[in-house]
């Protein structure tokens, strides 16, 4: 079932759907869900300019880029992880780990944004990391243990109250007594079979080997799909420590993510992760291997899994590789086509801090993929974060947003401006 039955729900208020909401949502869901009043009035709006932008536009200043590029203040958007750009270029969609969304609006095409409002401030997020849209404009949001639908979110948001459904409700997309504070934070994206691909990240630094049979049967671990009408869920990716970004090559449908390695074994050890998903079902070898070919100490005497698939690119041990986004626009030079621009969130627990950067991979005609540097300066010469990109998003300019979660900022880089 295609999202139809949604459009017609914006019209009236249908019963029996696939989307319903569960007998226990919280009243406000409910409401909105039957396109009712809440009540709410209030806003919270984020001043845009003033000394905290201008400090933020200082640190800019340190960021070196390709001859050509240049990166600008795009918006003070506090904690802000994962973006989804609106299919008609009016909204920005930007996650967070607390219990915000908010919506980024640039009104006069200035690029630059004018205004940041909380998105559907009558509802209570938890962990709203990961908003997505589809090509028809229906926007996800992948919450810590549920997945939320707004079917014309990108019209109404004006108003505190919107039109929200529960594609998933709270509590099914992981059993609740495996709810953590740690490596929760989901990322959507819809492929190209018009599908919704959903990360699991699994809670613990290396899961105790009588949790595996739990995970593999939810996807605990590994990336799940469903239909956008919330059925047919079916485990598509395993052997995924925690991924925070994954992305469809534009010209062959391939899925490509990020996924971070095991801490604790070593400064340089186990290296981070880009991989490459070329059928469903593929094994990516956690928890036998920690990050790259190095095996945990846990599962090191362990017979591995066969055909388990290595990664298509080794990236720097513990630099946190989380958001990433496939280039198809035409702003940049054409050898930047097809390419995956990528966040690296910075170490947390190295002796020595690596990452706070943007990395480009570049995919050749056989699949094979190299990685370097593309915006770096976010980590000055003491060792101290001045900022920790999270996640990449592309405007429809061609142009490309990274979000910045210490820093509460998105930045624009752009080419021949």
């Amino acid at each position: 079932m295609k999202n139809t039955f949604i459009a017609a729900a914006v019209a009236i208020v249908a019963s029996g759907c696939a989307v319903a909401q569960s007998p226990d949502v919280p009243d406000n869901l409910e409401k909105l869900g039957n396109f009712q009043s809440t009540g709410t009035r209030d806003f919270q709006v984020i001043e845009q300019g003033g000394d905290y932008a201008e400090g933020i536009k200082r640190t800019l200043e340190r960021i070196t880029l390709p001859d050509g590029f240049k990166i600008e203040l795009y918006a003070v958007v506090p904690d802000a992880r994962h973006m989804a750009v609106g299919p008609q270029g009016i909204v920005t969609f930007v996650g967070t780990r607390k219990d915000k969304v908010w919506a980024v609006t640039d009104r006069n095409k200035d690029r630059v944004a004018d205004e940041v409002k909380d998105f559907a401030p009558s509802l209570t997020f938890t962990i709203p990391n990961g908003p997505c849209f589809s090509p028809d404009g229906f926007l996800y949001i992948a919450e810590q243990n549920r997945v939320l639908l707004f079917p014309a979110a990108e019209f109404f948001y004006e108003s505190p109250d919107v039109a929200a459904f529960e594609l998933v409700p709270q509590g099914e997309l992981i059993p609740p007594a495996e709810e953590s504070f740690n490596h929760s934070a989901r990322v959507c994206k819809i492929g190209p079979d018009g599908k919704i691909y959903i990360s699991l990240g699994q809670p613990f630094n290396v899961p105790a080997a009588e949790k595996l049979d739990l995970y593999s049967e939810w996807g605990i671990g590994g990336m799940i799909r469903l239909n956008t009408d919330g059925t047919g869920r079916e485990v598509y990716t395993r052997g995924i420590r925690n991924s925070v970004g994954h992305d469809f090559h534009p010209e062959t449908g391939e899925l490509w993510f990020t996924d971070n390695q095991v801490d604790g074994m070593g400064d340089d050890i186990p290296p981070g992760e880009i991989n490459r998903q070329t059928e469903a079902g593929q094994n990516f070898g956690f928890p036998w291997y920690g990050g790259g070919d190095v095996r945990t100490n846990e599962y090191k005497g362990e017979e591995v899994p066969a055909d388990v698939v290595m990664p298509a690119v080794e990236m720097t041990a513990h630099a946190a590789d989380l958001g990433m986004e496939f280039y198809d626009g035409n702003m940049f030079p054409s050898e930047y086509k097809n390419a995956i621009f990528s966040a690296q969130h910075g170490s947390w627990n190295r002796t020595t801090p690596v990452g706070a950067r943007v990395m480009v991979t570049m995919i050749d005609d056989e699949g094979n993929a190299t990685s370097k540097p593309f915006a770096e300066g976010w980590l000055d010469e003491n060792g101290e974060y001045l900022g920790r990109p999270a996640a990449v998003a592309e405007l429809r300019d061609g142009s490309i947003l990274v979000s910045d979660d210490l820093a509460g900022a998105i930045y624009r880089i752009s080419y021949g401006e």
